[in-house]
C-alpha cells in the first residue's frame, strides 16, 4: 500500500495553462457587471409602467438602448461562463461535452433574441 500526499499525486501532471487568463477575464467581467448591473436595473425600471408608446419612445433614445444592450450581452456572457465552470467541475464525459455545447447554444440564442427584441423596440 502506498501512502501518497496530494502534492505527490499532482507532480508531473502539469498545469492547465489557462487558469490565470480565465481568472483575469472573469474578474474583468465581474467588475464590468458591477458597474452595468445598477445602470441596467435603473434603465429597465424607468422604462416600466408606461404605455406602449412611452416604452417605445424611451427605448428609442440612445442611452437606454445602449445600456440595456450592454447589460444583456455582458450579463448573459457572464452567465454562460459561470455555467461552463460549473459543468466542467461537476459533469464529466460525453454528458459534460453535450451540456457545454447546449449551454453555449442556449446563451447565444438568448443574446440573439434579446438583442432582436431591443432592436424591434428601438427602431
Amino acid at each position: 500500500m502506498r501512502y501518497l500526499t496530494d502534492r505527490k499525486r499532482a507532480v508531473g501532471l502539469g498545469s492547465g495553462r489557462n487558469g490565470t487568463a480565465a481568472h483575469w477575464q472573469m474578474m474583468v467581467r465581474s467588475v464590468i457587471m458591477g458597474v452595468l448591473a445598477p445602470l441596467f436595473i435603473f434603465t429597465i425600471g424607468c422604462g416600466l409602467g408606461g404605455s406602449y408608446e412611452e416604452v417605445i419612445s424611451y427605448f428609442s433614445r440612445p442611452f437606454p438602448a445602449i445600456v440595456t444592450g450592454l447589460g444583456l450581452v455582458v450579463g448573459l456572457i457572464h452567465l454562460m461562463n459561470e455555467a461552463q465552470e460549473a459543468i466542467e467541475d461537476y459533469v464529466h464525459g460525453t454528458a459534460g461535452k453535450l451540456l457545454l455545447v447546449a449551454n453555449k447554444a442556449f446563451c447565444f440564442a438568448l443574446i440573439a433574441a434579446s438583442l432582436f427584441a431591443l432592436v424591434k423596440l428601438a427602431l
